[in-house]
């Protein structure tokens, strides 16, 4: 088994999804005392917050770039950034090291593809669906993806930074995305990509009468795939 080299803490809340989910999976699969072989970075959420709110990228990916580094050194065979928003910098990341990194957005669009759809609704942080580096990638894999009108984008992002981070879930926040997804269904969205890591903690499966990516465990499970093989 391969070395697993997770790039955590934003937020540590959803970072502590992808441990569980990858030791639940290898346990599931070889059975018997097995856990995976993981390595964690669990960088200040604060320091990346603050460089979000300010604008300053290139800054978050070098900070991401040297733990990522820091992470090879010590023995990752393959790199896992445990956060949809900072892949905006998943190039700085891949500039700096020689392991591969496994992309959410390809594994996510694979699993739509996968489920014959084509039109999907996007959730996530302002910047993931205010800005193109999700969507656009998607859509070279030849996925279309909706987000939400402003009032409803401001929404998700406020419940997500607001309660989601904090490890608050809230039935009346769930309500509320629920509400979300099914006007952007009624628009044409044919699945939702629940394009935040945090998101999986508060909307179900069972919540929408459509099929639900998850990115985390998708993601988490695809790091799974590589370093089993």
């Amino acid at each position: 088994m391969r070395r697993i080299g997770l790039l955590g803490g934003m937020s540590w809340e959803s970072s502590a999804l992808y441990y569980e989910i990858l030791n639940e999976a290898v346990r599931e699969r070889l059975g018997g005392y097995h856990s995976a072989r993981v390595l964690m970075s669990s960088i200040d959420f604060a320091e990346v917050e603050a460089m979000q709110a300010a604008g300053e990228w290139d800054a978050a990916g070098a900070l991401l770039a040297a733990e990522a580094a820091a992470l090879e050194a010590a023995g990752a065979e393959c790199l896992v950034l445990c956060t949809n928003t900072m892949h905006k910098v998943a190039d700085a990341i891949e500039a700096a090291t020689s392991v591969p990194l496994v992309h959410i957005v390809d594994v996510t669009a694979a699993a739509v593809r996968a489920s014959g759809l084509s039109r999907v609704a996007l959730l996530g942080t302002r910047f993931t669906m205010e800005q193109a580096f999700v969507r656009d990638r998607l859509a070279a894999h030849g996925v279309e993806a909706l987000v939400p009108p402003a009032e409803d984008r401001e929404l998700v992002h406020e419940v997500i930074y607001g309660e989601l981070v904090r490890g608050v879930v809230r039935e009346e926040s769930r309500e509320a995305y629920v509400d979300v997804v099914a006007r952007l269904v009624a628009d044409g969205a044919e699945g939702v990509v629940l394009g935040c890591t945090e998101i999986e903690l508060l909307l179900r499966p069972e919540d929408v009468d459509v099929p639900v990516f998850a990115t985390t465990r998708l993601h988490a499970l695809a790091a799974l795939d590589f370093a089993l093989s």
